[in-house]
This record gives C-alpha cells, sequence and structure tokens, in this order.
C-alpha cells in the first residue's frame, strides 16, 4: 500500500508503529522524517558506486546489481534489527522519492505478513511540505519574544517558563548553538534541512491559540539561516525587554561560558578577526586578558566593547513594539524565578 501525504500534521498524527528510512547513511544524516530509524538498503558507496554504473555503463546493468544490493542489505536488517518484531507490526517505509528502494523493502516486508506502507514521493515529499511551510506561508502563531543584552540569561528564562507550563519556542536548542560569536557547542550543528525539520516538528506541537516565547535571535544562528516564514514573524513579535547589572551579566556569562573561556587557542581563533571592527587597541586587551586568564574581565570587556554596541546598533534598525521591560535583580535561580513570574504575568495579559 502507499501513503499519499498532503500535510505536516499527516506525517506528525501518523499511526505507524516504525518510520523507517532506507536511504544511505549520508542521505538519513542530511535530515529524515522525525522519529525515523535508519535501515540503509544501499550504504554510502553502494549508493554512489550504483549510480556511476547508471550514468556510465548502463541503466539496466545498474538496476540489476542494484537490486541485489538492495535484497541482500534488506535480508541483513530482517535478520539483525526486525527480526522481535511480531505479525501485527506497521512500519512506514520512505527513500528518497518513493522508488525501488523503498518499494522493493516494503515488498519483502509485507510478504512476511507486515502490514508495511511506502510514502508515495519518498522524502521528497515529506521535505517539500517542510519548505512551503517555512518559507511560503505564514505562520499562525502569536510570538513573543525575549530581547534583552547578551548575558541576560534569556535561554535559561525559556527552560523555566517550559517548566511552569508556557509554550516555548528554544532556537538555539535546535540549532545547537548559543547564538553569538563564542556559542559553538559540542556535537557541531544540524544541516540546514535538519534544523528545519527539528524546527516544523516543534511549532507542530504547539497550540496556535496561546501565546509563544521565543528568544529574540539575528537571522542566522551559527551558520543556520532561520527560514522567512519564522524569521518574519519573529521580526513582528512583540517584545519583553529584559535587563540585568552587567556585574550579574559578568556572573552569568563566565559560568555559561567556561568551555570556551577555558580554551585560550579558540578563543584567540574567534576574537582576533573582530579587529576589522573593534580596532587593533581594543582586541589587543582581550588577547592580553586571555594570557592573564582573566576570563572575569575579558567577559566584561566583550559586552562592554563588542557584544553591548552590537546589540544597541541592531535594534535602532527594528521597530518591534516593546512591551514591557523587565529587570532582573540577579541571574541565580532566586533572580530568575522572580523574572519567570513577571513574564508569565505579561503572556497572562496578552
Amino acid at each position: 500500500m502507499v501513503l499519499k501525504v498532503s500535510s505536516l500534521q499527516q506525517f506528525y498524527n501518523h499511526t505507524f508503529d516504525t518510520i523507517v528510512d532506507v536511504r544511505s547513511p549520508a542521505e538519513f544524516a542530511e535530515d529524515h522524517m522525525p522519529g525515523a530509524i535508519n535501515l540503509p538498503v544501499l550504504d554510502n558507496e553502494e549508493r554512489a558506486w550504483v549510480g556511476t554504473i547508471y550514468v556510465q555503463q548502463s541503466p539496466f546493468l545498474a538496476r540489476k546489481l542494484g537490486a541485489a544490493l538492495v535484497f541482500r542489505n534488506a535480508a541483513g536488517h530482517i535478520e539483525d534489527h526486525l527480526s522481535h518484531h511480531e505479525g501485527d507490526w506497521k512500519p512506514l517505509v520512505y527513500c528518497w522519492r518513493g522508488g525501488q528502494r523503498s518499494g522493493s523493502f516494503t515488498w519483502m516486508l509485507q510478504q512476511i505478513g507486515w502490514r508495511a506502507e511506502v510514502v508515495e514521493g519518498g522524502y521528497r515529499s515529506y521535505r517539500r511540505l517542510v519548505k512551503q511551510f517555512l518559507y511560503d506561508e505564514v505562520l499562525p502563531y502569536r510570538l513573543v519574544a525575549l530581547d534583552g543584552y547578551t548575558g541576560t540569561a534569556k535561554t535559561d528564562l525559556l527552560g523555566h517558563l517550559k517548566a511552569q507550563g508556557a509554550q516555548v519556542l528554544d532556537l538555539e536548542g535546535l540549532a545547537n548553538h548559543r547564538g553569538s560569536l563564542l556559542g559553538e557547542m559540542p556535537g557541531g550543528q544540524p544541516s540546514q534541512k535538519a534544523f528545519e525539520s527539528a524546527l516544523a516538528a516543534s511549532l507542530g506541537e504547539l497550540d496556535a491559540a496561546r501565546p509563544v516565547v521565543v528568544e529574540a535571535e539575528s537571522s542566522k544562528i551559527g551558520n543556520l539561516i532561520l527560514p522567512p516564514s519564522l524569521w518574519s514573524a519573529l521580526c513582528s513579535a512583540p517584545r519583553i525587554q529584559i535587563t540585568a547589572p552587567i556585574a550579574a551579566r559578568t556572573a552569568y556569562l563566565v559560568s555559561a561560558y567556561d568551555d570556551i573561556l577555558s580554551d585560550s587557542e579558540r578563543l584567540r581563533d574567534r576574537l582576533s578577526p573582530l579587529r576589522i571592527h573593534r580596532g587593533h587597541e581594543v582586541v589587543d586587551g582581550w588577547l592580553e586578558m586571555i594570557d592573564a586568564g582573566d576570563k572575569r574581565g575579558l567577559t566584561q570587556a566583550l559586552m562592554e566593547q563588542h557584544y553591548d554596541p552590537a546589540y544597541a546598533k541592531s535594534r535602532k534598525a527594528q521597530r518591534a513594539e516593546v512591551i514591557a521591560q523587565i529587570e532582573a535583580p540577579s541571574l541565580d535561580d532566586t533572580g530568575l524565578s522572580a523574572t519567570v513570574a513577571r513574564i508569565k504575568n505579561v503572556l497572562d495579559q496578552l
């Protein structure tokens, strides 16, 4: 049987026991449907080899060799990964475009007696819907942006708000990046397509009737670009402005960024190119503090001489409405709790 899908919500609300992606590991790593497992019927090298034969020698020869590899690999998956399933197992299978790879694997599963179906159009039909949602349509959500200088604990505030029942969209979490020059996270960032898949899935879980709190971001988080529909909604979202004393911001950032503040070579690599923007004297001062191991002094200097001026400049170009200004008394647990309570009061009035 072939599953025809006309909306992302159909993918998200599926009733199948397992989604099986039979594409190569490289294809799967770039992006895949939410919750899918990868059981490739052609690995990276096999897919490249069959493709080369198809182009350079003969489409028939490529299909013949490809079929042998597909069924051989499929048999291995059935023995190694799927043997524990009972007769009522219901998998949904897809490949790149719903062609021979997924069709062959689904046929084999059906012959065993499992209630397998294949996605019409494969991954491409899913990707088309994600792109339509994030690039072409107007998002049906009321975004409210937490704004404020670097170091005002906006990401932590999102976590506290979510724990108390507010609807939250954590863009930096989805992008695996802290959203600044020094914001790299272990494991690196996902691909643009994988980021968009995670973003679409997260949005799909939200209630459009309730406000959604998101951190005010630039159009890029690390190397990832915010899709047009989201970026447009974020630019026009009303702001809740968070402020905090610079001493509290410094203490917070020294703790939050201890990994990179402890990596002198990495710091030098990231900060040295800023000479063109901040001048040699300023950057030389930063490098001296790196050599001295002065994390607190460096952090405060970066805010005063780089992050705060950049933030002030970017905010002058924006015309979003500021619906509340909240001064965080501190950025420890007590201060964050008090700030969250005030944010929730604002949200309750929307």
